[in-house]
C-alpha cells in the first residue's frame, strides 16, 4: 500500500523557518520524482517544488525562489522542504506527492500519490 506522510509543520512568526517532511512507503521511492504542493483558504492547490529521483534537478515556484530549498534522501524515504523568511502568504496546507515518470513537474495531474498534507501558519 502507497502510503506518504507529511510532518513538521506548524506555527512561526514571519521571518522564522520550519522543515517540512515527507515519508514514503510502499513503492521504490528513488523511482520516483517528488513535489511539494500548497493550497490557502479558497485557493487552488498550487506547485511549490518539485525534484527528480535523483535530486539532479529541482524547480521552484517564483514566490518562493532563494527562500525554500527541497531535497530527498532516498536512503530514509523522505523528501524535505526546508522553508526559510516565511511570509503570511506562505500559509497553507502542504502537501507533498510523487511522480512515477520522474520528470519533477510542476503539473498536479503528472503526481500519482498525495500525502494528506501539513498546516503551515504564518503569523505577522
Amino acid at each position: 500500500q502507497v502510503q506518504l506522510v507529511e510532518s513538521g509543520g506548524g506555527l512561526v512568526q514571519a521571518g522564522g523557518s520550519l522543515r517540512l517532511s515527507c515519508a514514503y512507503s510502499g513503492i521504490t521511492f528513488s523511482s520516483y520524482a517528488m513535489g511539494w504542493f500548497r493550497q490557502a483558504p479558497g485557493k487552488e492547490r498550487e506547485f511549490v517544488a518539485a525534484i527528480t529521483r535523483n535530486s539532479a534537478y529541482t524547480v521552484y515556484q517564483d514566490s518562493v525562489k532563494g527562500r525554500f530549498t527541497i531535497s530527498r534522501d532516498n536512503a530514509k524515504r523522505t523528501v524535505y522542504l526546508q522553508m526559510n523568511s516565511l511570509k503570511p502568504a506562505d500559509t497553507a496546507v502542504y502537501y507533498c506527492a510523487a511522480d512515477r515518470l520522474g520528470s519533477g513537474s510542476r503539473w498536479r495531474s503528472a503526481y500519482d500519490y498525495w500525502g494528506p498534507g501539513t498546516q503551515v501558519t504564518v503569523s505577522s
